[in-house]
């Protein structure tokens, strides 16, 4: 569980899974996720728009598609909506500033405390 004290980061992902999720805790948890993701790809998309207008010659096509490539491959990767993962995504996306504790207001504390630990980026957590 999340208040107990000082434990592991690989102990961390197992009782992740065993969390359990409400109705209105999974629907506060995926309009956060969905908000951070329509603004990370608003981003790409003025971003492609940036760079496609000053294409001059025809290698920076090439590096367009690059750019284009390796956000894909990020926004994959970060984007993952399986509860088992979830706060640990969540926790980047507060980290990152692209979700806030507004956010999530409404998730439980067993959770909240997963996504703010994420969030520092650290592989123990204490508690008082």
């Amino acid at each position: 569980m999340a208040d107990s004290s000082d434990f592991a980061a690989g102990d961390m992902h197992a009782d992740v899974r065993g969390l359990r999720w409400s109705p209105v805790e999974k629907t506060i948890a995926r309009k956060a996720f969905n908000l951070a993701l329509q603004e990370e790809l608003q981003s790409v998309i003025r971003e492609t728009k940036d760079r496609a207008a000053r294409i001059q010659q025809r290698f920076e096509l090439w590096d367009l598609e690059h750019y284009l490539t390796k956000r894909r491959n990020e926004i994959d990767r970060k984007y993952d909506f399986r509860y088992s993962v979830i706060p640990f995504v969540l926790g980047g996306l507060l980290q990152e500033g692209r979700i806030n504790e507004d956010h999530l207001r409404g998730l439980r504390e067993d959770k909240l405390t997963y996504i703010r630990r994420a969030a520092k980026g650290t592989g123990r957590i204490k508690t008082a």
